[in-house]
């Protein structure tokens, strides 16, 4: 008996290094097959009108009842005054991993509570600011992002409605006079590229704009940012400016997330080698450059469950690469979740959480000098 059990972990042990082994070499691959829907796009009826005035269709808003995960704090970190009056409006990244749909139910538990995580443990980073909505919405399921089939994009559209429609009901609801802060991460942050060409460029809006965080979703500097209208943010005190990076450790590939921005760029989108994406620097609040991680005030590593985390200073470095990513040295151990290749996507905002408040501050400090 006790043989055939170590054959058995044996055999578990191969098993576990091949897959590895194959994840490494074909993520893209593997990926696809892994995540993409084999069904067709369901069309989706519109949301009822006024959906949002709904709290329950917010995972953070004031007032809201309950935990509200945007106001979430590290363990051990208890001084939290108030700040620069500022609304924030938060895109969650994708939380649906499953196959079953092309979008996700509003219903999904798994994905409910993975964007909960999400908030926590990145829009916590502007909750000095006292107001962040975060909305629910019908997100693309991860495997869009890895696929050229046309649901995909009929997918994203779909996103992308519930999330203008939200925005419509933040800026409803936020004072006329009151600065605002745009942030995402991962599709969030592609929601808000569209969001802004479509609904704050050359509007009075604009003017209200203290920065974008774009997180977590290449930005090409020559299509881009003329789209969105906004320029990079090349100083810790600029406002009305976008900030963008993709953290990976200096050995990655990072093919694989240049591929996904490609898939939408659009017509006009400048692809391949011709391409040149906005790395904004963490550590330093300009564009490229590099430093050290003595100048990390403080990252954020999670617990297993994404429910408590602590607060390590120096956690990592931040330079800017030729190909428009950030890398980060060698990687931290940050848990299960950094994903194949030292790609540290699911970690754009623990990696530097203090030094983004801090970001946040000064900007909305600045803005209304």
């Amino acid at each position: 008996m006790a043989r055939k059990f170590l054959y058995f972990i044996a055999f578990c042990i191969v098993v576990y290094i091949g897959g590895r082994v194959a994840l490494q070499a074909f993520p893209e691959q593997l990926t696809r097959l892994s995540f993409t829907p084999g069904g067709t796009f369901e069309p989706h009826a519109a949301l009822t009108p006024n959906a949002y005035a709904d709290p329950a269709m917010w995972l953070a808003r004031p007032g809201i009842t309950g935990t509200n995960p945007a106001q979430w704090l590290p363990d051990g970190v208890k001084d939290n005054p108030p700040g620069p009056a500022v609304s924030v409006f938060f895109v969650h990244p994708t939380s649906y991993l499953k196959k079953d749909h092309w979008n996700a139910p509003l219903d999904d538990p798994d994905a409910r509570r993975i964007a909960d995580a999400m908030v926590r443990a990145e829009a916590s980073v502007f909750n000095r600011s006292g107001e962040i909505w975060a909305p629910r919405y019908r997100q693309a399921t991860f495997g869009a992002f890895v696929t050229d089939q046309a649901e995909a994009k009929q997918a994203l559209d779909l996103a992308y409605r519930d999330v203008a429609e939200a925005f419509d009901a933040f800026i409803a609801a936020v004072p006329k006079d009151r600065p605002i802060v745009l942030a995402g991460h991962s599709q969030g942050s592609f929601h808000l590229k569209r969001l802004l060409a479509e609904k704050i460029k050359g509007s009075p809006l604009a003017r209200r704009i203290v920065a974008v965080y774009a997180i977590g979703w290449l930005v090409e500097t020559g299509s881009d940012l003329p789209a969105m209208g906004l320029p990079a943010c090349a100083a810790p005190d600029q406002t009305g400016c976008v900030i963008s990076y993709l953290s990976f450790a200096d050995d990655a590939d990072t093919a694989m997330m240049r591929a996904a921005y490609e898939r939408f760029a659009g017509a006009d989108g400048v692809k391949g080698s011709a391409a040149r994406y906005l790395c904004s620097n963490p550590l330093t609040g300009g564009v490229g450059g590099a430093a050290p991680a003595s100048a990390n005030r403080g990252g954020i590593v999670p617990d297993m469950k994404l429910e408590h985390a602590k607060v390590t200073p120096a956690l990592a470095g931040a330079r800017c690469a030729a190909d428009g990513t950030l890398r980060i040295g060698a990687g931290p151990d940050m848990g299960p979740f950094v994903l194949p290749g030292g790609n540290y996507h699911v970690y754009d905002y623990p990696l530097f959480w203090s030094n983004l408040r801090a970001d946040f501050l000064t900007r909305a400090t600045a803005w209304h000098r």
